[in-house]
């Protein structure tokens, strides 16, 4: 079935109007003070992404086609990207680019061996794609005030076989990129923008992912918009994209921009079935496409809605700012918050585990910050790497850090609530 006939359109509207009433009816109830429950995450899909899948089921092409490549194009056009190569999660976005930049079919790419300066704050798949194509991670810390990588700390972790940078922007707060991109023009080293939890963010006026030769995004259920699963890789390199899209599916030159400039190379192999590289099964499916492209002109207001609640967390907390510390908007960026983090500072006649315990009897859910400092995760600990300087300030976050709900549904009662709990915590301390 690939069209929808006039007889079976009128029962294929009804359908939606059902599953919309459905949605309606049973769809997550809003902050509610007599039984107040405020999550990390509220779904921001509804009935149009529902009936958008449904519709895409109904024509029986699910597996990866034109709806990922239209995707693509408009997820391109809405950040000014000259490239994306859709895949099935943010993790394989990570997987994706490193294996691009290591694959013989890049041009200036990396090769084993070479270190790529990462964030000590971090999560396992910003780090275990490098490790995983030989690539050395070299773990540096963070600036405590936006928890981002600290500019000074790559300087001096540059060594004789630095190639790379790939920052983390935390939580949605933009790195300084200006500062970064100032290192790897001097040092002649690749940039790699993990934007995975930074969907919507900007620094300087221009979208992150815009300013290194790969940016990756996720759209994961609990992100600022979703596929349920999914990513994008972003380039602004025709060649490196068509590497990724290779990579991307059994190292099959099929959904290159230009499959005979492989083909004629090969005039012996049925240009159908060419594998010119390495290549994994990171494909999207239709469906998660279909989703993203409700998905996508909604972003806009969900970032605006995480950014009001942020901008009412921060005002509420900054009487304990003695005690508690937030996470600082970096210069010149606009944060789009994938959450908000609060820090325990050293000194506070409390600890984070009362703090979180308080919260989380109140209803309130809260969770670390990333994974931490990912030097002190056990799987790092077998894998070639190393670290520069004692990496205290992002031992501190894993230490002393928490984070609770920043999104779309975190209406003003939530945020009056939340407010009130930690009011309530730091009474006996204020």
């Amino acid at each position: 079935m690939t069209q929808t006939s006039p007889e079976a359109a009128q029962p294929l509207q009804d359908i939606h109007e059902r599953v919309a009433a459905y949605f309606e009816a049973h769809a997550p109830a809003a902050f509610d003070p007599a039984n107040p429950k405020v999550r990390l995450h509220e779904p921001t899909f509804g009935a149009d992404e529902i009936n958008a899948v449904l519709d895409t089921m109904l024509t029986t092409w699910v597996t990866m086609g034109k709806r990922v490549i239209e995707f693509e194009k408009a997820y391109g056009r809405a950040f000014g990207f000259a490239h994306g190569v859709m895949n099935n999660s943010g993790s394989s976005a990570n997987l994706l680019a490193a294996a691009a930049l290591t694959s013989p079919g890049a041009e200036d790419g990396l090769k084993a061996g070479d270190e790529v300066i990462v964030s000590a704050l971090s999560w396992s798949t910003t780090v275990w794609p490098l490790v995983q194509h030989g690539l050395v991670p070299v773990i540096v810390d963070i600036d405590p005030a936006t928890l981002n990588i600290d500019p000074a700390e790559i300087e001096r972790a540059i060594g004789p076989k630095t190639r790379a940078v790939m920052p983390v922007h935390v939580y949605g707060n933009p790195c300084d990129m200006t500062a970064i991109g100032g290192i790897c023009e001097r040092h002649g080293l690749t940039l790699i923008e993990d934007c995975c939890e930074a969907l919507g963010a900007e620094y300087g006026g221009k979208p992150v992912g815009r300013f290194g030769r790969i940016g990756t995004f996720s759209f994961y259920f609990s992100h600022h918009m979703t596929t349920v699963e999914g990513g994008i890789c972003v380039t602004d390199d025709g060649g490196l994209a068509d590497v990724m899209r290779i990579l991307r599916s059994h190292g099959w030159t099929r959904d290159t921009e230009d499959p005979a400039r492989f083909n004629d190379r090969h005039p012996d192999i049925d240009p159908r079935f060419l594998f010119v590289d390495l290549g994994y099964n990171l494909r999207p499916t239709e469906m998660q496409a279909a989703m993203g492209s409700v998905q996508l002109p909604k972003l806009a207001s969900f970032v605006a809605a995480r950014r009001e609640s942020a901008r009412f967390f921060t005002d509420a907390l900054a009487a304990y700012d003695p005690v508690l510390a937030v996470q600082r908007e970096t210069d010149g960026g606009s944060h789009s918050w994938f959450g908000f983090p609060v820090t325990v500072r050293d000194g506070a006649p409390f600890g984070v585990a009362e703090l979180r315990r308080h919260l989380e009897a109140a209803g309130i859910e809260t969770r670390p910050i990333i994974c931490g400092n990912i030097a002190k995760q056990p799987g790092l600990q077998s894998q070639p790497h190393r670290t520069q300087g004692d990496l205290r300030h992002a031992s501190h976050v894993m230490d002393h850090a928490i984070s609770f709900g920043c999104h779309q549904s975190v209406d003003a009662p939530a945020r009056r609530y939340v407010a009130e709990q930690f009011a309530a915590f730091m009474k006996p301390y204020v």
